[in-house]
């Protein structure tokens, strides 16, 4: 007992400490793993396209190859996970907090294997198709597992409305700081042209973002972490066969359940495209900006900066809008930020891509709206999870499940997005035009940038519509006027 009793003090001490201060506790824990995340994510899905592709050289084969299977395993590993964490009684796979803490090293160490080439790569080598394999796929594997159990978290630490616009607040904070590790990376590695530095960097900031997370793993705590009856020796081994037997048919029927909820339907199919568009300007924005805006206009430094407020400004917009999210709702911001994307991507196209500094400003601006409308759809996942707790009269809310089914449709837009643009952008020369550099001719250069513009401006349009469309037939809008759905556990 009195081993047991040495966490839960520290751990009492930290709360006095926090409560000090005027924060929340609770709060706290859960937004350190969108801190730690936030470091490594950002510059992962920033950085890795333009590495494979520009510094290890991978052929377009082996990068669509890589692509498939991460776009495969990248979906099938969320629902698997869910229903392991809903349903393990392995502790460190149901309890949530316990998942971070064992997953968050491995999820570290994972992020640091696209950074380190493990030979001197020819163009086209092979095995550069296989690193960008395993490092997509052990980078996914492990923030699925962590990241379940911290979505989890959030529709588990209370059921009050204002409680989660609370974590949604600390959250963006977390990301807002995390966030910067982009803009600290692209000045003091003059965005990866100083390679060594760039993988000091990276090291330095995996080794940040375990800290970061093994404090959630440390500090938080889930109202269904304790979940189920006390059940005697032959109860458990009864229950555990027959978990066993029929774990396929149990998860069938649970997937079931949630995909028959006609608003997780509609749901899924917005964020398939609000992940598309999060994937297609996150690995490609630096690529189009190099190609679209002349040095002279924007420098590597200015450039440098825009890239970080893309990453940055979304927690600021976010928390910035606090008071329209409790007056407002979720549902409405989503929905107007649909409007916006779709009105400046037609403006822009309309200008043309002679307007550099518009240029600019629109691609950091679609970057800041996607990224900031995409941190709100915890709030209408979780108001599902509360549904369909209610509906089936679960004694404990299967959130990894539900988190994990909606990442099964959604996950394989990230795979999606970078083949179909470098395939497209391969028919206009740019496999030839990054081997060459900028000394190709004219023409071919120019039907490259016209291709890019209209990417850019045709792409965030017709995807915006879509969204709309979708989100207007979404019907849970007034969670925010409900003060109490149901009393805490």
């Amino acid at each position: 007992m009195a081993v047991e009793d040495k966490p839960t003090s520290g751990r009492m001490i930290v709360v006095r400490h926090l409560i000090n201060f005027g924060l929340n506790p609770a709060a706290v824990a859960y937004a350190m793993t969108t801190l730690g995340s936030g470091m490594i994510n950002n510059i992962f899905s920033f950085y890795y396209v333009k590495l494979f592709l520009n510094k290890y050289k991978i052929s377009e084969g082996a990068f669509h190859q890589s692509q498939v299977v991460y776009m495969v395993w990248n979906a099938i590993n969320d629902p698997l996970f869910g229903y392991m964490q809903d349903n393990s009684r392995v502790p460190c796979c149901s309890q949530r907090r316990l998942s971070i803490l064992y997953g968050a090293p491995l999820y570290s160490l994972a992020f640091l294997l696209a950074w380190f080439p493990w030979q001197t790569y020819a163009p086209g080598d092979w095995l550069s198709g296989l690193h960008l394999m395993v490092a997509l796929c052990a980078f996914d594997g492990m923030l699925t597992f962590v990241l379940l159990a911290q979505c989890a978290l959030f529709a588990e630490i209370s059921s009050h409305h204002q409680s989660r616009l609370r974590l949604v607040k600390y959250s963006q904070v977390a990301s807002l700081i995390g966030s910067s590790s982009v803009l600290f990376c692209g000045v003091l590695t003059r965005n990866m042209e100083d390679f060594v530095s760039f993988q000091a960097f990276t090291v330095l900031i995996a080794i940040l973002s375990c800290g970061c997370m093994l404090y959630t793993g440390l500090h938080s705590e889930s109202r269904f972490d304790n979940k189920g009856p006390d059940l005697d020796a032959d109860d458990a081994d009864d229950q555990t066969y027959h978990q066993s037997a029929f774990s396929f048919s149990m998860l069938k029927s649970l997937t079931w359940e949630i995909m028959s909820n006609r608003d997780f339907q509609l749901f899924v199919f917005m964020n398939f495209f609000q992940v598309f568009m999060l994937a297609f300007f996150n690995n490609f924005t630096m690529i189009f900006a190099e190609h679209l805006i002349p040095p002279d206009v924007l420098p590597s430094l200015a450039k440098s900066i825009m890239y970080g407020a893309g990453f940055i400004c979304p927690q600021l917009l976010v928390l910035s809008c606090q008071s329209q999210l409790h007056t407002l709702g979720y549902y409405r911001i989503i929905l107007f930020t649909f409007y916006i994307e779709a009105a400046m991507a037609a403006i822009m196209l309309t200008l043309g891509p002679q307007h550099y500094y518009i240029l600019a400003f629109f691609l950091t601006v679609n970057m800041v709206i996607i990224q900031a409308a995409f941190s709100l759809f915890g709030l209408p996942l979780a108001d599902i999870i509360d549904t369909d707790l209610q509906k089936y009269k679960r004694s404990s809310p299967l959130s990894s499940m539900v988190f994990g089914t909606n990442a099964l449709f959604t996950k394989p837009a990230q795979s999606l997005a970078p083949m179909i643009v470098v395939n497209i952008l391969n028919q206009f020369g740019y496999e030839q035009l990054k081997d060459t550099g900028r000394d190709s001719t004219p023409s071919a250069s120019e039907s490259l940038q016209r291709v890019m513009f209209y990417l850019v401006c045709v792409v965030p349009m017709c995807v915006a519509a879509l969204q709309a469309l979708a989100w207007r037939l979404f019907s849970m809008r007034s969670s925010h006027t409900v003060d109490l759905k149901y009393v805490d556990g």
